[in-house]
């Protein structure tokens, strides 16, 4: 099969999204498919990374996300669909490539959407203020999921399959269900006019993120006075909520703890975050974009404990790279993370109080036994399985929708990771 994968977040210093793309793309090759990624640029260009087509197409760049481009005509994006005609069509975006799933529908290819975001946190996350520590108004909150859920009801059923990487992700769109589905014994998917919901976890490159990445050198670089070393690997934007991490170990320094806060990206907030750090007496190191996999294989590997704050975050590869590295996660209890971290982490409300608690609770384990634990909670999350997955919801569907009587019927998804004991509450 040709698959193409179409994505707007895709840049050259993106995280996640980027990463699964060409992650799984490896998965199909080496399952003999053809992927092909469309993702945009500053120019029309073909290229291969790793045996795998990139068809770049031309976009302007997204105000305030450096980096960034987004595709506002997607006819240019359809015109690169007719000439590839896909045998199946994958779509990591919410915004404005969710009218491929019509394009699809009309050429009789299967397709899909992968839920990366969930909308109503997005939304909260850049509403006026947000980001500054101040809770949204209770207009905003109620505002958040109707918006929300008026473009989800608008864009999703334009495919013919959704695809979730955990519980949390797949929430927004299991609230919108419920509220559309009749009741009685007819309220069963497909009743209430959304494609099947999948959940369908990412996986880690157990291969390159090991605890064997621990460097000494560069652990004494970044800790010279043996120290503990918190880190952050974050694109450093408003919604990430980095801020939260820093005011976090400004909490531990307070209380005498002996902590190096390192963080790891690039974004619009990295003058405000040092000043930050600055400004709470913290002994901090901002490395900036680190480009090179293997150095940020080798910082996670180095590291005591790694956060993650986001409050928003569906999935977190970051997350899960730092436990395959043998570093265990603290993250906010807002998110999906806790689905993922499990009890090779603890997780807490997003409050700097409380997540600092929890790196306490987490640094108090037993140094042997958390970094095994963290690497055994990676090694249940293996690309292979992913990638195994998602084939088998391409195989399930043998034509496209115009010759559909009915939804299509459910591959057998490996579940998703459950919260585990251990978390601090």
């Amino acid at each position: 099969m040709r698959i193409v994968h179409v994505a707007n977040a895709y840049a050259p210093r993106s995280g996640g999204i980027r990463t699964a793309m060409h992650a799984l793309a490896h998965e199909y090759l080496r399952s003999g498919h053809e992927p092909v990624l469309v993702v945009p640029g500053p120019t029309a260009h073909v290229h291969h990374a790793a045996g795998v087509r990139v068809v770049q197409v031309p976009a302007p760049r997204v105000p305030g996300a450096p980096g960034y481009r987004m595709v506002v005509r997607p006819a240019v994006v359809r015109s690169v669909l007719e000439a590839l005609a896909p045998d199946r069509l994958e779509v990591s975006d919410r915004a404005s490539l969710t009218g491929l799933g019509l394009w699809a529908r009309d050429a009789g290819v299967p397709s899909l959407v992968m839920l990366h975001e969930r909308l109503d946190g997005v939304l909260a996350a850049f509403w006026p203020g947000a980001g500054s520590g101040a809770r949204p108004a209770g207009a905003v909150r109620a505002l958040t999921p109707v918006v929300a859920d008026a473009w989800n009801a608008r864009t999703l059923g334009r495919f013919d399959r959704l695809v979730a990487t955990t519980e949390f992700a797949a929430g927004e769109v299991e609230r919108l269900a419920a509220r559309r589905r009749p009741a009685g014994p007819g309220g069963q998917d497909g009743a209430h006019g959304l494609p099947p919901l999948h959940r369908v976890p990412l996986g880690v490159d157990l291969d390159r993120f090991t605890p064997d990445r621990f460097e000494a050198p560069l652990r004494r670089c970044l800790a010279p006075r043996g120290e503990t070393v918190v880190l952050v690997v974050s694109r450093l934007s408003r919604e990430k909520r980095v801020d939260l991490a820093v005011d976090a170990v400004g909490r531990l320094v307070a209380d005498g703890v002996g902590v190096r806060l390192v963080v790891a990206g690039s974004g619009p907030q990295l003058t405000a975050l040092r000043r930050r750090a600055q400004r709470l007496g913290i002994d901090h190191r901002f490395c900036g974009f680190v480009p090179q996999r293997d150095r940020v294989a080798a910082l996670l590997a180095s590291a005591d404990v790694v956060v993650a704050p986001g409050p928003i975050e569906t999935f977190g590869l970051a997350a899960l790279e730092a436990l395959a590295s043998g570093t265990p996660v603290v993250c906010s209890a807002t998110s999906a993370l806790p689905e993922v971290v499990g009890a090779a982490g603890a997780w807490a409300s997003p409050e700097p109080g409380p997540l600092a608690l929890a790196v306490r609770e987490v640094l108090d384990r037993p140094v042997a036994a958390r970094r095994a634990a963290a690497r055994a909670r990676a090694e249940l999350f293996g690309w292979a399985a992913t990638g195994e997955a998602m084939l088998a919801l391409h195989h399930a569907t043998s034509a496209g929708p115009s010759a559909r009587t009915g939804p299509p019927p459910r591959a057998d998804m490996r579940p998703v990771a459950r919260v585990g004991d251990g978390g601090a509450r």
